[in-house]
């Protein structure tokens, strides 16, 4: 039902946003979001047919993960925090520095200790992406205390 509700409220949105004067074609900003809507709706449809019929899929063999140990709360924590304080960094001290903190945290959390290398890949990875952002889609992310230097 939760895939129904998503697909239709997708496509009710869709159909409210504002044709784009710059759109050439038939393909304009509605398209997409109508198209994925439509397949979460067909796909709802198809699943609660599968389901009414008997269907339960079949289980996975997926990982080996022993259920009988808990979440790893330790390094969910470090996430939480990386993730926490990239939000509460990239305006004051721009994306290439929180976005370096946000990198070097996951990559601690989960749990390499070659520090310095991780440092080094991080601050590739930040200053990258900020200018994969800047340069190649033209969207600037906040360079903040970098600016001018970047």
């Amino acid at each position: 039902m939760l895939l129904l509700a998503l697909g239709i409220w997708a496509i009710v949105d869709a159909v409210g946003l504002a044709d784009a004067s710059t759109a050439r074609g038939p393909i304009g900003p509605k398209t997409v979001p109508i198209a994925v809507g439509l397949l979460l709706v067909a796909m709802a449809i198809l699943l609660v047919i599968d389901v009414a019929r008997g269907g339960r899929g079949e289980q996975e063999g997926g990982e080996d993960v022993d259920l009988s140990h808990g979440s790893d709360w330790r390094t969910i924590g470090l996430l939480a925090g990386a993730f926490a304080a990239n939000a509460l960094l990239i305006e004051r001290v721009g994306w290439p520095l929180s976005g370096a903190i946000l990198f070097f945290g996951t990559t601690y959390a989960l749990g390499s200790r070659s520090y310095i290398r991780n440092v080094i890949i991080s601050v590739i990875m930040s200053v990258g992406t900020w200018y994969l952002f800047y340069a190649g889609l033209g969207i600037k992310l906040p360079a903040g205390l970098l600016k001018g230097i970047l």
